[in-house]
């Protein structure tokens, strides 16, 4: 059996450096053309197949990008999965959706970021490491993940401030979503407060601030923070404060927004909800239309996020379309350039957002 070639050997064939071979494997359009067609003729004529220790050894670097998120997948009463088991499972079984089928509401939005990021890290020539935070209030996973990547990218606030700051004398590291605060991190950002600002004005043609309500997310969220914030100041336009409004609290999922929704209808519905976000604002709809309440007639709706389900429902949600895509390609690209240049001064990207007006909100 021959030996397989290694990257001093394609080095020698292509007479470069093992740095020069790792940079062309990884980043192609960074090296000189006719140096990148040396190097590939080599690789394809020794039939090299690239390792994360030959990058290691080049660059002293993983070639590897971390991506951790909170624990909100918590499906703990799913049903166990034991394929070496006794008894066969059936071929197929029916199951009658509903809107109860979609459990973990968060992950709608980070799937998409995640997307992203594995898109754009692909296309950098990174492998994508996913960690998840479940029951992990000592956050040993983050620094885990940590200790095994070139970079790391976190939701704002889902890692302490003292563990980040540990972890950021060590590797690169970019936040997702929430404003900078003072900090030395890249962050990618969007425009939560001026889109719920705009949004709250064009529902405000149509309501009086006294027969509206407004449904929050979770109290430590940054993006609900801010567009607490948006919404405070559509309000202050009219001459209005919160004090008139009817203020709920839910934690971003459609079933908070279900018994939120119900709570309304015992109180008197409101003429307009605004919900922060899209799950929140579905859920509301479901005990409005099963109290016999019609959106828009009876009650107009909006959300934020822009997530399918907005565009699938019926009557097809109002809401913010978040480039959560895009959130995921950015952090990416803050963290090649965080790698290539360590010294550069923080950057922070905010990402436009799209509202999107739907038969939610139309006015009777």
């Amino acid at each position: 059996m021959s030996r397989k070639a290694t990257v001093y050997d394609v080095a020698e064939r292509a007479a470069v450096s093992i740095a020069t071979v790792s940079r062309v494997l990884r980043q192609p359009d960074a090296v000189r053309p006719a140096t990148r067609e040396r190097v590939l003729t080599a690789v394809s004529e020794l039939g090299y197949v690239p390792s994360g220790s030959a990058r290691g050894l080049a660059e002293r670097r993983t070639g590897v990008l971390g991506l951790y998120f909170p624990g909100f997948d918590a499906a703990e009463d799913a049903p166990a999965l034991d394929v070496l088991g006794d008894r066969p499972a059936p071929p197929f079984t029916v199951m009658h959706e509903s809107g109860d089928a979609v459990s973990s509401p968060t992950m709608l939005f980070l799937d998409e970021v995640l997307r992203g990021a594995e898109l754009e890290a692909w296309k950098r020539g990174f492998v994508l490491m996913i960690g998840v935070g479940r029951d992990d209030p000592s956050r040993e996973t983050v620094r885990d993940i940590a200790g095994r990547v070139d970079g790391l990218m976190v939701l704002a606030q889902s890692v302490p401030d003292d563990v980040l700051e540990r972890l950021a004398q060590r590797i690169p590291v970019v936040v997702l979503s929430g404003p900078p605060r003072g900090d030395s991190y890249d962050h990618v950002t969007v425009s939560n407060a001026e889109a719920m600002t705009e949004l709250t004005r064009l529902i405000l043609h149509g309501a009086a601030p006294e027969r509206l309500a407004y449904l929050a997310g979770p109290e430590d969220s940054p993006d609900g923070a801010q567009r607490w914030e948006g919404f405070r100041a559509a309000l202050a336009e009219v001459g209005a404060t919160t004090d008139a409004v009817t203020l709920m609290r839910g934690d971003f999922t459609r079933e908070s927004g279900r018994r939120a929704g119900a709570e309304l209808v015992e109180r008197g519905a409101p003429s307009a909800l605004i919900a922060a976000n899209d799950q929140m604002a579905l859920g509301a709809i479901d005990a409005f239309r099963a109290a016999g309440l019609r959106v828009p007639d009876d009650v107009r709706v909006t959300g934020f996020d822009g997530i399918e389900a907005a565009a699938l429902a019926r009557p097809a949600l109002t809401t913010v379309r978040q480039p959560m895509i895009d959130l995921g390609r950015a952090a990416v690209q803050l963290l090649a350039r965080r790698l290539e240049q360590p010294d550069a001064d923080p950057v922070t990207v905010r990402l436009p957002l799209q509202i999107l007006v739907r038969e939610s909100s139309r006015s009777s």
